[in-house]
Parts: C-alpha cells; structure tokens; sequence
C-alpha cells in the first residue's frame, strides 16, 4: 500500500522535478523571454518553496478549492479532473493578465488508488507543462475527496487586469461562449435533454474548461476591467460593477452561444449563459477605441470575442450598481437569474 510519501514521490514530485529538468514547451501563445527568471529558486522537498516573480513584475496569487460532490460528480474521469483543478486557477491569472509561474496542491484522497492517481496527475501535469507552472509544493491526507490548489503568478503592476478599472462608456466583452458547463449540469441532473453528440460537447465544457492565459495577456494595456466568469455573468459582472462603482447595461440575445446549448430550449439557454457557472471565459471591459486591437488579439489567441453591453457611469440615487438587461429589439428584460452561490446552489 503507498504512504503518503511515496503517494508524492511517484505521482507528483518526481513529475514535478522531470518537468523543472526538461523545461517546459508554452502553448497557446504562452512563451517566456527569459527562462531563467521564471519559477521557484526551491521547489518540492523542504519546508517551504521560494519563489520570486521576474524584475519588475508583482506575483499574482489565487486559490481555488474543488469539492466532490459540489464542484464535480464522483464518478468523474480522473484524468478531466487533474485538467481542471488547475485550469480554474490558471483562469484566475488569465483575468489578471498574469503568466503563470507554479502552483501548490493540497488534497484529501478517500484512498490511495494508483490507477486514479496516475491518470489525474497525467491530466494535472499535461496542463501544467503546457503553460510551464511548476509544481512547487503540497499535502495530502486522507479524508473526503477534496483539493485544493494555490497558484502564482507574475505580472507588471500597471497592466494588471482588475475588478475597480472599469470606466463609463466602456464596451463589455465576452470570451468564447458561455452557459455549456451549466447545460451540461442540467442534462447530468436530468433537468433536460440533449442528444447524444452535444450532451458530450456539453459534457466536455464543464469537466475541461480552457484557461484563457494567452488572451489574458494580449489584453494587458488594451482592457481596463477583467474577471473570469465562474458563477455566472449575472454574478460574475456584478463583481466588476461593485468594485468600479459602475452600472451596466447587457444585451442577452448577445451573450455567445455554442450550436449544441443553442439546440436547446431558450428558456434553458438563457438560464444557462446569464446565470451558469463554471465556464471560466473572461468578462472584460474596455474603451470603444480599442474595439479593432480586441479582436485582433483574440483572433490571434483563436478565439471569439463578443461585445455584449456597455458600462454607464452609476445612478447616484441607487444604494447598489445594477445590470440592465435587454434583448436583441432593445426591449427591456425583467431577469431574476442569479450567478451561483457556493451557500445557496440551485
């Protein structure tokens, strides 16, 4: 039976240090300039890592927690769920503009499985050198299945993407499509029904989510305000609107939309892109001028970047921002969709 040592030496540190020997080859548009000022100047096997972001640039740091049972289902392809635990914390740097530099991983195993342990560390390590994040650190215990990953970061301090920078007049804009994770949520749960080739697409949207480093970093001196969109727009952009002091104004029939989710009811589709969670694209904002170097670099980063609303400055009558919302004839929408609550899940 493995110990919990030789569960980390075989699964994770030995993957790590071959990963740090080799060097990692970037994709999705993700490259260094110079290697050697990247990663941790001590890794796994001591007490602490230390790391240090390159000159000039500030570490960004998140953390994310997934739950079995709240954030994934039990029987779940191990393989998809090294994918994305870390792909939701490499999301995270994306709506920063950060590179990613390593993560940590914590987590608590029922049991040491070996043929579970190879394929999730398989998905985990495919990701992590595709986007050279070095595995610096971690724990493991037994318990519920439950884990938990830190990842840093680096980015210059005046490009950072944040909540507060959104400005009036600001276009808002949308990675990608939205509401696939949570279509695929409602078929899982029997909610409703797909057939079978875009229940798999669907499928796949919510258990491998893509981080959007490379356009993260495009938008660096292009967008003012960004976020990722994990709990639904409606939750989600109202994060943005807080933190700026900001009103919206958003166009549902505009939110982007995969074929498969569109052969849906649009009741559902509505449900699922307003206020579906777990589709990690990135909600961000940006003046009009900038509208020709947005889609050029999403272009270059292969993907689609949809406009969708328009910041307005705040109504000073009102306690709290708000999103107003229309459809494609301009008539207004009376919504009370709501982004997911990790306390009050639908």
């Amino acid at each position: 039976m493995l110990s919990e040592f030789s569960l980390i030496d075989r699964f994770f540190a030995r993957r790590a240090a071959r990963m740090r020997a080799a060097g990692s080859a970037h994709g999705d548009g993700v490259k260094d300039v110079e290697d050697a000022s990247r990663g941790a100047t001590l890794g796994i096997g001591d007490d602490c890592a230390l790391i240090a972001p390159p000159a000039g640039e500030m570490l960004a740091i998140s953390t994310d927690m997934l739950v079995e049972g709240r954030h994934f289902f039990a029987d779940v392809d191990p393989h998809a769920l090294g994918h994305k635990a870390l792909a939701v914390n490499l999301s995270d740097l994306a709506a920063m503009g950060a590179k990613p530099q390593a993560f940590t991983l914590a987590f608590a195993l029922p049991r040491a499985d070996e043929a579970w342990l190879a394929a999730f560390s398989d998905g985990l390590f495919e990701l992590a050198e595709r986007f050279g994040c070095e595995l610096i650190g971690g724990d493991t215990t037994a318990g519920p299945l439950n884990l938990c990953i830190t990842v840093f970061g680096s980015v210059p301090p005046h490009v950072a993407l944040r909540r507060d920078a959104a400005r009036a007049g600001d276009d808002i804009w949308i990675s990608g499509t939205l509401g696939d994770a949570r279509a695929a949520l409602g078929i899982a749960r029997g909610e409703w029904h797909a057939d079978a080739g875009d229940a798999a697409h669907l499928r796949r949207a919510l258990e491998r989510p893509e981080p959007r480093v490379a356009l993260g970093l495009a938008l660096r001196g292009v967008a003012h305000a960004a976020l990722d969109i994990s709990d639904g727009l409606a939750g989600d952009l109202m994060h943005i609107l807080e933190r700026s002091h900001m009103n919206a104004t958003v166009n549902v029939d505009a939110l982007p939309r995969s074929a498969a989710l569109s052969r849906l009811p649009p009741e559902i589709q509505r449900r699922c892109t307003v206020a579906g969670g777990d589709d990690y694209e990135l909600c961000f904002t940006a003046p009009v001028h900038a509208r020709a170097s947005i889609e050029k670099v999403s272009h270059n980063a292969g993907l689609l970047a949809t406009r969708v609303g328009t910041i307005s400055a705040p109504d000073l009558a009102a306690a709290v921002p708000a999103i107003t919302w229309h459809d494609a004839a301009g008539t207004p929408l009376t919504l009370t969709l709501q982004g997911f609550d990790h306390f009050h899940a639908d």
